[in-house]
């Protein structure tokens, strides 16, 4: 019973060994290129599980999904022979196995190829533009240009590429503190014109509210005095029909103001007895002697 029990367990070894080497598993983020003996057989798109010749042929597997390429950042010559440090990457896909494996065979090779050829077109583009242009306004227009010529050289290797794009266009260390130093001083000299501009707006509205107020001012004491000058002549005229409708009253009224104003706690006063001061300050008898 021992000899059959280890052909058994050898014979299912063996076994095994033989499926791991003849089945192989592609998922959806992978696409596969059968070789035998380094020559083509089929690609494997779908994925699910599949099966080969073992140890005849080998399977490569490559991405499906998108992939990126960095370029280092490189010195570049604008139009006007200024000098750019400039760092752009791309985005592509293996839509053709057969063609990228002919071409470039791994993914590391494709990512050289590809950063080469951006790097190329980027040249050629970027020396047909002014340097400010590169900076501040047409970076999309070049890089819609520089993705459409790098995928036509892509096409080449069974590779899509979906777009090309700069991450940053700058300007050389040794020039750059001299640039941004220019530019500070023409946004401060640009600042100090608002400044200025500002006060003498501040001025003018300050002296259009003085000049508002006066104004303001001349007319309520124009008013005043036109209202007291009224309020006066009534006063005067309601004195006058009083004085008519009754002159002793008016007499007697304007006496006492005399004495409210005069006879103080510490007022002194030498008058004679008969003064018409105090005509109305003796008895009735007196008053009416007075008569």
């Amino acid at each position: 019973m021992r000899m059959p029990t280890l052909f058994g367990v050898a014979l299912l070894a063996a076994a095994l060994f033989l499926l791991v080497n003849t089945a192989f598993i592609v998922d959806e983020t992978k696409q596969a290129l059968v070789l035998q003996l380094g020559q083509y057989v089929r690609t494997v798109q779908e994925p699910g599980l599949n099966f080969k010749i073992p140890f005849l042929q080998q399977v490569v597997l490559y991405e499906r999904r998108l992939l990126r390429v960095d370029s280092a950042p490189s010195l570049y010559f604008s139009k006007d022979k200024k000098q750019l440090i400039v760092d752009a990457y791309a985005r592509y896909r293996i839509v053709e196995p057969l063609a990228f494996f002919r071409a470039v065979r791994t993914e590391t090779g494709a990512q050289a190829r590809l950063a080469d050829i951006v790097n190329s077109n980027l040249r050629a583009e970027l020396a047909q533009d002014d340097q400010s242009d590169i900076v501040k306004l047409e970076r999309n227009a070049i890089t819609d240009r520089v993705t459409v010529a790098t995928r036509r050289v892509a096409q080449e290797f069974g590779i899509e590429v979906i777009d090309v794009r700069i991450k940053r266009a700058d300007f050389p260390e040794e020039i750059a503190q001299s640039i941004y130093g220019r530019m500070n001083a023409e946004r401060e000299k640009e600042a100090q014109k608002f400044r200025s501009e500002g006060a003498e707006e501040e001025a003018k509205i300050k002296a259009e509210a003085d000049k508002q107020r006066t104004i303001l001012l001349a007319e309520a004491r124009r008013t005043a005095q036109l209202l007291r000058g009224e309020g006066d002549a009534g006063a005067a005229d309601i004195y006058a029909r009083a004085l008519e409708q009754d002159p002793e009253f008016y007499a007697f009224q304007r006496s006492l103001e005399a004495y409210k104003r005069s006879l103080t706690s510490n007022a002194t006063l030498v008058l004679s007895a008969d003064s018409d001061f105090f005509r109305y300050l003796g008895s009735p008898e007196s008053q009416a002697g007075r008569r």
